[in-house]
């Protein structure tokens, strides 16, 4: 599943995200930081990332969402003062890496690495091109 160039500019634009995962008590949203990877796939970490219920959450289901969203800003050519963002749909890997992806002095080695098959834009392109792909 690939991301257009304007889904790619806008999540390279953000820092936060809402990771929701599938927990024994029922869905579980949780803000998180993040990284695109050149081959569209995103990672999510965080400090004692193995140790969160998110983790253990995508362990036992690897079926996972990520919403990037925010408000345009007044003065934005496509959706001035509306709600924008992306939704990718996906499959979780639990990887230990080299170095943590972002923040190596807070963040853990390991991460939530999300594998789009599913994303859904809306007010980041011009009109009409709002997608959901499968």
């Amino acid at each position: 599943m690939s991301l257009t160039s304007e889904e790619r500019a806008y999540i390279r634009s953000q820092s936060l995200a809402r990771l929701a995962t599938i927990g024994p008590n029922g869905p579980q949203v949780r803000p998180v930081g993040f990284v695109l990877n050149d081959d569209d796939t995103l990672d999510i970490g965080g400090p004692k990332l193995r140790e969160s219920q998110k983790y253990r959450n995508a362990r036992a289901h690897a079926e996972v969402a990520l919403v990037i969203d925010d408000m345009a800003p007044a003065d934005d050519p496509i959706a001035a003062g509306w709600g924008r963002g992306v939704e990718i749909r996906g499959r979780a890997e639990l990887l230990t890496l080299d170095a943590p992806p972002m923040a190596p002095d807070f963040f853990s080695n390991d991460v939530i690495r999300v594998h789009p098959s599913r994303v859904i834009s809306w007010h980041i392109a011009p009109e009409g091109q709002a997608r959901d792909i499968v």
